[in-house]
C-alpha cells in the first residue's frame, strides 16, 4: 500500500509542478492568480540558506517548516513522494539498460553517499558568511530552471512548428481543426511569444547529465550530490516512521534490489534512515514479509563524528551487531566535514575576487524591484521563475556578468526584450524576496538603467535620415527621449533638416524598449546600461542628482 500511495503522490505532485510551471507566464492578466512558487517555498534548503545569509525569512517561506515537521514524522519522504526532479530521475531509470546483477551490485550503500553532507556543510557555511549559492544545486531550482528555460520552450517551439506546417500546407483542410486547438493552447502550453533564453545548451547538458548519471548508479544525484536530500537526511535520523526487520527475514536481498536510496534495509541494525526515501519498495518486494514499516521512537543519540570509522565501531562494541560496512553509512568523518566548511568559507572571497564596487557592469540590469546587489545575491536562489514569467523574454540568466557569485541570476537584456511599463509579474513569482513585489504605480517610477545614444550608428546622426522609433515607443508620460531639429548636409551637398534624438536623464527609467525596437538590428543605435539605477546610488552618470530630484 505504501508503494502505491507513493506512486500516486509522485504523479500528483509532478503534474502539479508542471501545471504551475506552465501557468508561470503572462496569460492576459497583470496578476498571477495561482500559487506558482509554492513548491519553492516549501523547500527547507531555501529557507535555511536564506535565513543564514540574510537573517530573515521572506513571505511564505515559513511553509518550509511544514516540510521539516513532516520529515521529523515520516523521514525523508519529500525525496520519494514530492520532489519533481526525483520523479524525473526515477522515470529515466525505467529504461532497460542494466542487467539485474549490475543493479544489485550498484544498489549497495557506498561511501560516496556522504559527499552530499559535505556539500551541504560547505553551502551553509558560505551562506552564513553572506554567499547564497544553494540554489545552483537545489533540486527544485534545478527542476524549474531546466524545465522552464529549456524543456518547455523546446516543446513549445515544436508545437508551433507543427501548427505552422498544418496552416501552411493544410492537407485535407486540417487547419480547420488545428486552429481552434492552437487558440485553446495559447496562453498555456503556447505562450503569446516564443521564449528564448541564454545558455540553453548548458542547462540542457546539466539536466541530461543528472538523468544520465542514474545509469551509473540508481538515483545518483539523490544519493550522492543532492544538498536538500542531505538536509532532509539529517532530520530523518529522528524520523518516527521506520523500518523494522522481522524474524521471518531470510536475507534474500530482494529488498536491496528494489531500494531507491541504498539504505540497506536487510542489514540487521544497519538500516540507514538518512538514505531511505520511504519508497515502500522493500516491504512490497519481500517474499517472506520480513520487513515492516511503522512508527517507533528513534535512537536517543545521533551518530557521532569519527576520524576512523572502523576503530570507532569496535570501540562502541557495534561490530558484533552489524558489519563495519553497515556502520559506515551512518558516520561522517570529522576531517572531511571540517574541510567542507573551510571550502565553503574560502569560496566567499574567491567568488568575489572579480567584482568591483567602483565600476558596475554596464550590462547588469536587474529587474525592477531588485534589492541592492549584495542583498539581492544573498536572496536569489536561481530558480528562473522571474525569467519564465517575463512578458517580453527580456530577463535572462547571467553567466559571469555578475561574477561567479551571481551565476544564473536574472538580468534584463534589452536586445531580447524590454521591461513592460505596467508589468509587475517578476516580483510576484520571486519566492525569496530578492525581487520586491511592486504595485504598478510604484514600478513605473523605478529606474533600472539609462538609455545612451550611439551617434555613430543612429540614423539621424550617422546617415542623415529621420527616425523617431525610440521616441514613439518610450512609455513614460512625459517622453524621456526628445528631438532637436538640426540642418545637415548630405553626401550630395543637399541640405536637409532631421530630428536628432536625445535622452532626458531625469525621465529615463531604463526599461529598454527603445533598444528592443531600434531598427538598427545588429547593434542597436540606442542602448541601455545599468547607470542611474535606483537600487545603487553609487552607479550614476552625474555625480550629483539633478535639481529638484529626491
Amino acid at each position: 500500500m505504501i508503494r502505491r500511495l507513493r506512486i500516486a503522490s509522485q504523479t500528483i505532485f509532478f503534474l502539479l509542478f508542471l501545471y504551475l510551471l506552465v501557468r508561470t507566464q503572462y496569460s492576459g492578466s497583470d496578476e498571477i492568480q495561482l500559487p506558482v512558487k509554492i513548491l519553492l517555498e516549501i523547500d527547507p534548503l531555501h529557507l535555511l540558506s536564506t535565513l543564514l545569509a540574510t537573517g530573515s525569512v521572506h513571505g511564505m517561506m515559513w511553509l518550509a517548516f511544514i516540510t521539516v515537521l513532516l520529515t521529523l514524522l515520516f523521514g525523508r519522504f519529500f525525496c520519494g513522494w514530492v520532489c519533481p526532479l526525483g520523479t524525473l530521475i526515477q522515470l529515466a531509470e525505467k529504461l532497460p539498460i542494466r542487467r539485474k546483477k549490475e543493479i544489485l551490485e550498484t544498489n549497495r550503500w557506498h561511501r560516496a553517499q556522504t559527499i552530499k553532507f559535505y556539500l551541504l556543510a560547505g553551502l551553509l557555511i558560505a551562506a552564513l558568511f553572506g554567499m547564497q549559492w544553494s540554489g545552483v544545486l537545489d533540486p527544485l531550482s534545478i527542476a524549474v530552471r531546466s524545465m522552464g528555460l529549456v524543456v518547455l520552450p523546446a516543446l513549445e517551439m515544436g508545437l508551433r512548428s507543427l501548427f505552422e506546417a498544418a496552416y501552411t500546407h493544410n492537407p485535407l483542410g486540417i487547419s480547420e481543426i488545428t486552429e481552434p486547438i492552437y487558440d485553446a493552447l495559447q496562453g498555456g502550453l503556447i505562450s503569446f511569444q516564443q521564449p528564448h533564453f541564454h545558455q540553453p545548451f548548458l542547462f540542457g547538458l546539466i539536466f541530461s547529465g543528472i538523468l544520465a548519471l542514474s545509469f551509473v548508479r540508481y538515483r545518483f544525484w539523490c544519493r550522492i550530490l543532492c544538498p536538500l536530500g542531505a538536509l532532509l537526511g539529517v532530520l530523518a535520523r529522528l524520523g518516527l516512521f521506520r523500518i523494522h526487520q522481522l524474524e521471518t527475514c531470510t536475507a534474500c536481498h530482494r529488498c536491496s534490489f528494489d531500494c531507491q536510496g541504498a539504505a540497506e534495509p536487510e542489514t540487521l541494525g544497519g538500516w540507514k534512515p538518512s538514505e531511505c526515501v520511504v519508497c515502500g519498495n522493500c516491504t512490497a518486494a519481500c517474499p517472506e514479509s520480513g520487513l515492516r514499516m511503522g512508527f517507533a521512537l528513534p535512537r536517543l543519540s545521533l551518530p557521532r563524528l569519527h576520524g576512523d570509522v572502523r576503530r570507532s565501531a569496535v570501540s562502541e562494541g557495534a561490530a558484533s551487531v552489524a558489519p563495519p560496512s553497515a556502520l559506515a553509512g551512518t558516520q561522517i568523518r570529522r576531517r572531511h566535514l571540517l574541510l567542507s566548511g573551510l571550502a565553503g568559507l574560502a569560496s566567499v572571497p574567491f567568488m568575489r575576487l572579480g567584482e568591483s564596487e567602483l565600476r558596475s557592469d554596464p550590462g547588469l540590469i536587474r529587474p525592477p524591484g531588485a534589492l541592492g546587489e549584495r542583498e539581492f545575491l544573498q536572496r536569489c536562489v536561481r530558480c528562473g521563475e522571474c525569467m519564465k514569467v517575463c512578458l517580453t523574454g527580456g530577463l535572462q540568466p547571467t553567466l559571469l556578468e555578475a561574477g561567479l557569485e551571481g551565476l544564473w541570476s536574472p538580468r534584463l537584456v534589452p536586445r531580447m526584450g524590454y521591461c513592460e511599463y505596467n508589468c509587475t509579474l517578476c516580483g510576484q513569482v520571486c519566492p525569496t524576496g530578492a525581487i520586491r513585489r511592486l504595485v504598478p504605480e510604484e514600478k513605473k517610477k523605478i529606474r533600472i538603467g539609462l538609455a545612451i545614444i550611439d551617434t555613430t550608428r543612429c540614423l539621424p546622426y550617422a546617415f542623415q535620415s529621420n527616425c523617431i522609433v525610440c521616441e514613439e515607443h518610450c512609455p513614460t508620460p512625459k517622453k524621456a527621449i526628445w528631438f532637436e531639429e538640426v540642418e545637415v548636409v548630405t553626401q550630395t551637398g543637399e541640405r536637409k533638416r532631421v530630428k536628432q534624438p536625445h535622452v532626458n536623464i531625469e525621465l529615463c527609467i531604463g526599461c529598454g524598449i527603445c533598444e528592443t525596437k531600434c531598427p538598427v538590428r545588429d547593434l542597436p543605435a540606442i542602448r541601455v546600461t545599468s547607470a542611474n539605477e535606483d537600487r545603487n546610488p553609487g552607479n550614476r552618470v552625474l555625480l550629483q542628482r539633478p535639481p529638484g530630484e529626491v
